[in-house]
């Protein structure tokens, strides 16, 4: 029997950290990107000295590695020239609800 439930994705390769920060820093949004991936390992890193677990770095790895691999579909629904000026933001939604 195993500890780990049947759900639970595999952990990402133990290079991945650097894989994905290199990917980061040749993209456009390197500026940006960059610190805030830095920042997400810095905390999910202090998370994992506190809980003895790697858990948080393995979120932060699959949450940046899938907002990568979203970019272009993003770029090209940007690009597209689609009008959201009719939307409602979400935070107004939110504060609503309270």
């Amino acid at each position: 029997m195993s500890a780990q439930p049947e759900e639970a994705p595999a952990p990402p390769a133990p290079a991945a950290a650097a894989q994905l920060r290199a990917q980061l820093r040749a993209d456009r949004r390197a500026d940006s990107w960059v610190p805030a991936f830095e920042r997400d390992w810095a905390k999910a890193l202090e998370d994992s000295r506190h809980s003895y677990s790697l858990t948080p770095l393995h979120d932060v790895v699959r949450t940046w590695q899938v907002r990568l691999a979203a970019a272009p579909a993003v770029d090209a629904y940007m690009d597209s020239g689609r009008d959201e000026t009719g939307f409602v933001d979400l935070a107004d939604v939110l504060d609503a609800r309270r």
